[in-house]
């Protein structure tokens, strides 16, 4: 019986032991994503892009003892609550201005402001001073489609955020080494003080990642008293894939190609929407990718919904059925990856001819 016990006690110390300690490949993965970005200090693994954006408002409001934050119309941080105010991608689709399920009193200190709209932002810090714990915002919009940002909103956020002792936090789960190797805080030059990542940085396996400035993630336990935990963070099998995915985007001549074939399937897009007569814009930077329905320019939420959406819906059944599939929202970036050939883009367009003539 003695035997037996012990035997327990050193089965559950396994246990305990399996959940706590970080894997070598954990080791690895974050030293490289230090290495790569530059707002990384240090970095905390977990399940998803969702868990990783909620995870960045709690450190945000433990680290400055604020509550409210700001966001952008038609960007979407996953599924937490306090996010879904507002937000973009399915949450649109559905036509769910919010979700149902989410409590008034958990979206009240969620505040909204236009994208590339500086004013609004510098209107909400006025309106709410010294209450504001951060900003956060998908430095390129995938979640209204395709939206770039001007480079002067980025850098006005960055001075803004620095100014009011608020947290700029880049939501980088879809431009995260995808936009560069460095994301788009490198693309762009501007610095945030978070980061969240998911999608790329596990080669498509259930991975997300914050990080930041040391002495902000240092307020996340063990060192600091913010909770947060997950037996499944940091996993190997995550990991592992991560580091494979990492060193064949270091190795030379992978951003060329998503630059290049992206690049021509949007203009090729274009010229063939618009050879139709239908009204087109779009854009793209590497991997990233959009095309609305519209005469443009799109620089925001608003301007998105203007795109006639029953028309991109004909076109994607239409697309669909000749073999390609894209992002099935007008309110969703589509993206290129390094499997891609010159071959994929001419069968790519040469359907969209067929398509754009036929809607």
């Amino acid at each position: 019986m003695r035997a037996g016990g012990a035997s327990a006690r050193v089965a559950r110390r396994v246990v305990q032991l399996t959940r706590l300690s970080p894997a070598p490949s954990q080791n690895e993965l974050a030293k490289a994503v230090i290495d790569a970005v530059p707002s990384v200090e240090m970095v905390r693994f977990v399940n998803s892009g969702t868990e990783a954006c909620l995870s960045a408002l709690r450190v945000m409001r433990a680290y400055t003892g604020r509550t409210k934050i700001i966001k952008f119309e038609g960007c979407y941080h996953g599924h937490a609550d306090a996010f879904l105010v507002q937000a973009g991608s399915g949450v649109v689709t559905l036509g769910l201005p919010d979700s149902p399920g989410v409590p008034a009193a958990v979206t009240a200190p969620t505040l909204c402001a236009p994208y590339n709209d500086l004013a609004a932002v510098q209107a909400l810090f006025k309106a709410h001073k010294g209450e504001i714990a951060g900003v956060i915002l998908e430095p390129v919009v995938g979640n209204s489609g395709f939206i770039v940002p001007d480079k002067a909103f980025l850098q006005g956020l960055r001075d803004l955020c620095t100014q009011e002792g608020s947290i700029l936090c880049f939501d980088e789960v879809m431009t995260g080494f995808r936009i560069s190797y460095g994301c788009a805080q490198k693309y762009w030059g501007v610095t945030p003080d978070l980061t969240t990542m998911g999608k790329v940085i596990g080669g498509g396996l259930p991975v997300g990642a914050y990080g930041g400035r040391r002495d902000i993630m240092e307020v996340v336990a063990p060192a600091g008293p913010m909770y947060q935990a997950g037996t499944l963070s940091g996993n190997p099998l995550a990991m592992t894939a991560g580091l494979e995915t990492l060193r064949i985007l270091r190795q030379p001549g992978s951003y060329e190609h998503l630059e290049r074939v992206t690049s021509r399937l949007v203009k090729g897009l274009l010229e063939e929407g618009k050879r139709a007569g239908h009204a087109v814009t779009g854009g793209s930077i590497s991997g990233m990718f959009g095309l609305f329905f519209t005469e443009g320019p799109v620089r925001n939420f608003k301007d998105a919904a203007r795109s006639d959406l029953a028309k991109f819906a004909r076109w994607h059944r239409g697309m669909l059925e000749r073999g390609v599939y894209l992002a099935p929202s007008q309110y969703e970036a589509g993206f290129t990856s390094l499997a891609h050939s010159e071959a994929d883009i001419d069968a790519t367009l040469a359907a969209a001819r067929e398509v754009f003539k036929k809607i």
